[in-house]
Order: C-alpha cells, then sequence, then structure tokens
C-alpha cells in the first residue's frame, strides 16, 4: 500500500488550510484527523488539469507571490478588519510522524525574524501545497498565507511581513500567530537567532537510492512495456489455471507452505519498494512500515510529498505496486509456458500468488492503492475523512431533531436550541458535507455508501469467520501443550500458538503504536 498525507485533513484559521502528512496506504497511511471550519480541508484535490512544473523552494531566495486577493475566510481572528493566518491544525498524516518527532515549539514571545526550514510548493487551484519533505509534513495554504511564508523567507520580520501584506491585500493580517503555526508544523529552524529545537528527521528507507538512480521508473515507456507483456501473456494462454489446485503444486505441504510464505512475503516487499522506488524518483523519501487495515495487518509505504508531483508522477506511484505484481505473474506465466513438469507448476503457483493479492486492492473502504487513484480523479482532498465525518452524521441524525444547516451561514459561537453550551450548536450538528464543493460532495456521500457496505462485511466475516477459526485453533493447540500429549503434538502446539499468537499480538501493538502516535500529534499541533 502507498500512503500520504492525503488521509487525514484538519484545519483552522481565516482563509482556510489543512495539514496532510504521510500519504500511507494500504499498508499504510492511516486515518486523518479531520478538521472542521469551512474551507478548511485535508490534502488539496489535484487540480483536474496538472499545470505543475519542478517545484518552488520557499528560503532566504523564495520570490514574493503576486499580491493575494482580499481573503474570504471564516476562522477565527483579532477584531473587525483583521485577517488571521492558519493555526497549528490537527496532524493528517496518513501515517503521523513519530512520536518522538512531534514535540511542542518552544515558548515564543512576539517573534521577529524566523529562518524556514527548506520548503517546497506547488500551486493547486487558488490554494498553494507546501511542506517540509524531509519529515513529511504539508499543509494547503490560501494565496495570502504563500505571500506571508515567501515575505518570512526573504528575510522579512513578522511585523514587516504583516505591513508589506496590509499594503497588497488591505487587510491586517496576523503574521506571528501565523509563525506559531508554522513552528508547530516544524517548519521554522530559527527565531531571532535562536535555533528551535527539534528532532532530526525520520530517515528515508534506502537511503542511498537517489533519484537520478531510479528516475527511469518516470518515462512513459515503462507503463507501455509493461502492458504489451501483459498482452503478450494473455495471448499466449500460459497452463496456468486459475484454481486453488494450482497453489497445491506439491503433495508434501510443508513444501507448499514453504513457497507460499517466501513468494508471499517477497511480493509483498516488491510491491512496497515499487511504491517507494517511485516516489524516490520524484524526490520524495518515503518510509516503509506495518500498519494495520481493520482486522489486517498490513505494510504501508509513506509517500508524503507526492503531492507536488504532476498527476501522471501521482498516479504512477499510486500503481507501481500493482504494476509490480502484474509483471511478476506475467513473467512467471510465460516462464510456465516453456517449462514442464514440477518447474511448470511451481511457476504456475508463483502466477497465482502474485495475482492473489489484487483483488484486496477493490477495497477502497481500507485506503487501498486504488483508494488513493480514486480520491485523485475525484479530486477530494480527504475522501476517506469526509466520508467517516459524514457517515457518524448521517449516523446520528435519526436520533436528533435538528435539521440540516449549512455551518457556512452558521455563527459557531450561538448555542442551539435549548442548549446553552456552544459546542452543542447548530454548527456542531450540521451535514459537514455541506462545506465541500459540489463535486466532493457528491463522490464524499457516494463514498460513505462504500464505506459503510465494505466495513460492515469485513467487520461481519471477522466476527462470524476468522475470530471463531482463530479462537478454536488456538484453544485446541493450548489444550495439547501439557503432559501425557506426545511430543510431535506438543512441539505442533507450540509453533500454533507461537505463530497465531505473534500475528494478533504484532496487529495490537501496530494499531496501538500507530493510534498513540496519532493522538500525541493532535495534542502537540493544539498547542
Amino acid at each position: 500500500m502507498s500512503g500520504t498525507g492525503a488521509e487525514a485533513r484538519a484545519g483552522g484559521g481565516v482563509g482556510g488550510w489543512a495539514e496532510s502528512g504521510s500519504r500511507e496506504e494500504p499498508g499504510a497511511w492511516a486515518a486523518r484527523e479531520r478538521g472542521a471550519p469551512a474551507d478548511t480541508r485535508g490534502l488539496p484535490a489535484p487540480a483536474a488539469a496538472d499545470t505543475t512544473g519542478p517545484t518552488a523552494t520557499t528560503g532566504p531566495t523564495a520570490p514574493t507571490t503576486p499580491a493575494a486577493p482580499t481573503d474570504t475566510g471564516t476562522g477565527t481572528g483579532a477584531g473587525a478588519g483583521t485577517t488571521g493566518l492558519p493555526a497549528p491544525a490537527a496532524d493528517t498524516t496518513g501515517h503521523p510522524p513519530p512520536a518522538d518527532t512531534a514535540q511542542p515549539p518552544p515558548p515564543l514571545g512576539a517573534p521577529g525574524h524566523v529562518r524556514l526550514h527548506e520548503l517546497n510548493s506547488r500551486p493547486d487551484g487558488d490554494e498553494w501545497i507546501v511542506g517540509r519533505m524531509a519529515t513529511g509534513r504539508f499543509v494547503a495554504l490560501p494565496e495570502v498565507g504563500k505571500q506571508a511564508l515567501d515575505l518570512l523567507g526573504q528575510g522579512l520580520s513578522a511585523a514587516e511581513a504583516g505591513e508589506r501584506l496590509r499594503e497588497t491585500t488591505g487587510d491586517d493580517i496576523d503574521v506571528p500567530d501565523f509563525v506559531e503555526a508554522l513552528l508547530g508544523l516544524g517548519f521554522v529552524a530559527e527565531v531571532d537567532g535562536r535555533e528551535v529545537p527539534q528532532p532530526a528527521p525520520p530517515k528515508p528507507t534506502f537511503a542511498r537510492i537517489r533519484p537520478r538512480h531510479v528516475r527511469w521508473v518516470l518515462s512513459p515507456l515503462v507503463p507501455v512495456a509493461i502492458g504489451l507483456l501483459i498482452a503478450a501473456t494473455l495471448l499466449t494462454r500460459p497452463p496456468v489455471p486459475l484454481s486453488y489446485h494450482t497453489l497445491l503444486w506439491s503433495p508434501h505441504g510443508s513444501a507448499v507452505i514453504a513457497l507460499g510464505a517466501g513468494v508471499g512475503w517477497t511480493l509483498l516487499l516488491l510491491h512496497e519498494c515499487a511504491h517507494l522506488i517511485t516516489a524516490r524518483a520524484t524526490g520524495v523519501p518515503g518510509r516503509m512500515r506495518l500498519g494495520t487495515r481493520l482486522q489486517f495487518l498490513v505494510m504501508q509505504t509513506d509517500i508524503s510529498g507526492i503531492e507536488l508531483a504532476p498527476r501522471r508522477h501521482r498516479l504512477t506511484a499510486y500503481l507501481a505496486g500493482i504494476a509490480t505484481n502484474l509483471t511478476v505473474a506475467a513473467l512467471a506465466a510465460l516462464a510456465a509456458g516453456a517449462t514442464d513438469g514440477a518447474v511448470r507448476r511451481i511457476l504456475a503457483a508463483v502466477t497465482l500468488l502474485a495475482l492473489l493479492p489484487l483483488p484486496f486492492q477493490l477495497m477502497v473502504f481500507m485506503r487501498t492503492d486504488l483508494y488513493f487513484v480514486l480520491q485523485d480523479v475525484t479530486r477530494c482532498r480527504d475522501l476517506y475523512g469526509d466520508g467517516v465525518a459524514f457517515t457518524k452524521y448521517a449516523a446520528r441524525r435519526p436520533f436528533r431533531r435538528t435539521r440540516a444547516v449549512d455551518p457556512r451561514h452558521l455563527d459557531p459561537g450561538l448555542p442551539g436550541p435549548g442548549n446553552s453550551d456552544p459546542s452543542h450548536s447548530a454548527a456542531a450538528h450540521a451535514d459537514p458535507s455541506l462545506q465541500l464543493p459540489p463535486h466532493e460532495r457528491r463522490a464524499v456521500r457516494a463514498y460513505s455508501v462504500v464505506l459503510v457496505v465494505g466495513t460492515t462485511l469485513c467487520l461481519a466475516f471477522l466476527a462470524t469467520v476468522t475470530l471463531p477459526a482463530d479462537i478454536t485453533l488456538f484453544a485446541r493447540a493450548v489444550t495439547r501443550l501439557g503432559p501425557g500429549h506426545p511430543a510431535g503434538q506438543r512441539l505442533d502446539a507450540t509453533a500454533v500458538v507461537v505463530a497465531l499468537g505473534g500475528i494478533h499480538l504484532l496487529w495490537a501493538r501496530t494499531w496501538w503504536g500507530n493510534r498513540r502516535e496519532r493522538r500525541v500529534s493532535r495534542e502537540t499541533s493544539r498547542q
């Protein structure tokens, strides 16, 4: 699975902004924490037509962008006539930053001059995607936010940047508050000559592989070659029956299991390496790690930063794993047709083992590779996060008497009927999809149906098939560990307890670790 910050969303501040982190995907990247104000969507949706060139770098020499239009955001700010810039939002990483990297920024008075880390950016409609490639944290900023970032990068103080923005926009911009947000994101290296203490960025997987080493994978000839290989395989009709008998290639069960485990893990690593290498070719570091999707333990690749790449490169990175499985299957099938005997049976089994994981990619309700393709094609910021939010709203709606209200027409400070607590205002009960543009709203509502049905079926299968089978197998093995059973049975029972218990413990440890990291990241961002 691949993952990117496009999975979680958060937002806050006038003008609207949202943070994106690691895009971990099936086998990766994690649900996003969703921000709530209007115009604070998660990872920016890709533009319909790709207009990105080389990513810009925001630093001491970054050019100032054209004058920003009058800000129309709805977040909190100063008094009348004052436009606030984004405050820190919950981390929206597909894979959140490790807990040891989520440190609160140091206390800050009125910031003067700041030195930014090297930041990359690209335009996305009327917003900018800006982030630090080394840490995999990215945000969507309005034009005025990008202008403030450029002015700070040129060496202007917060006060000077605010004055310059007042001249160009006619609004009072709260740049010091914006700097506080940048500190929380880890974008600031120094404040008034004082270094901001920050942990070292996490090391990328296979760091010795440089973009120049793998640039060739982005060539348009690569998918053409894969397509021709698959077509040739289908035309030759290799002797690979699509049946479970193909997997039982040997009368020795241990040989069948050994081949399945060896080929399965090898293909899993190749699949994730394909995501990693393709992203690395675009300049994205990429990191591989374990993750969970419902009851599944998965390997996922964090390719946060791929959002800055052109659409063709993004889709190539998302589909690289599937292309790798198809390539291996095609080569094994062709080789099977040129051999016979045990070698043919082994190659046929390898072909089927390479194809078996592909149906899993259709489970887009778990943010698989095809989920990210769907999100990109539908130009949604956070299809999963918004789908979850709308599903929760729809589930609570029958138990409330409040009517659906467009949150853009509400004052969050006004309490709802019969409730003096502003946190229970009508805005808190409004349909969250009304915040989204029409095309996103339609996609999110349709996806929420897929999300509910798919999740329900998966959990039903877990409750009726997987758990009963695992519990029965585990209990049977435990009863055979005691005295009175042959040594062979005790050895077999020990293997079952270790293997089955180990897998479940690893799932639980991975789930808890990722959950804790997301919680730490959210708490840090809110400080």
